[in-house]
């Protein structure tokens, strides 16, 4: 069995799942969001991003962590601070030696729907068929449990 913390990464939401998997088998865990308050600086809110995923590594004990790439957005000031953000989440894990696997927006989407440009809706339908006992709440949410199932998928690649 391995259990793996799927991360969508974000300044506002950072989205994050466990889940369990067994050959073919993957048992929801638990998920949720982590919040940095908006009126924090900058700095703040990627120690709460750090300080959050590193209370969901001793409360999980996660084998593996799957993490979201950042895409390139129109604006260089908003991909530079999903940077920021998913460096917080990577540096919680690898700080505690999990290693982490990284998978790009649209192969996440590829690997649950079969569609690179699947919309979040897609993806939902498919995190639940896949997963019956999770209720995403929020997209973050539904993605990290999207980025934690692709790791699942494709262990075979790693391992």
């Amino acid at each position: 069995m391995t259990r793996i913390l799927g991360i969508d990464p974000g300044l506002l939401h950072t989205g994050w799942a466990v889940i369990d998997t067994a050959g073919s088998n993957r048992t929801y865990i638990a998920s949720g969001v982590i919040l940095p308050p908006t009126r924090d600086a900058l700095p703040v809110r990627l120690a709460n991003i750090f300080r959050g995923v590193s209370e969901l590594i001793d409360t999980f004990s996660p084998d593996v962590c799957s993490i979201e790439i950042t895409f390139v957005n129109k604006n260089p000031q908003t991909t530079l601070a999903l940077g920021h953000a998913r460096a917080a989440a990577i540096v919680a894990a690898s700080s505690r030696d999990i290693p982490i696997y990284e998978y790009e927006p649209n192969k996440v989407k590829k690997a649950l729907t079969s569609a690179g440009h699947a919309d979040k809706d897609q993806v939902y339908k498919m995190v639940r068929i896949l997963l019956p006992a999770a209720h995403p709440k929020t997209p973050d949410e539904s993605d990290a449990l999207a980025i934690a199932l692709t790791h699942a998928n494709m262990t075979k690649f790693h391992f």
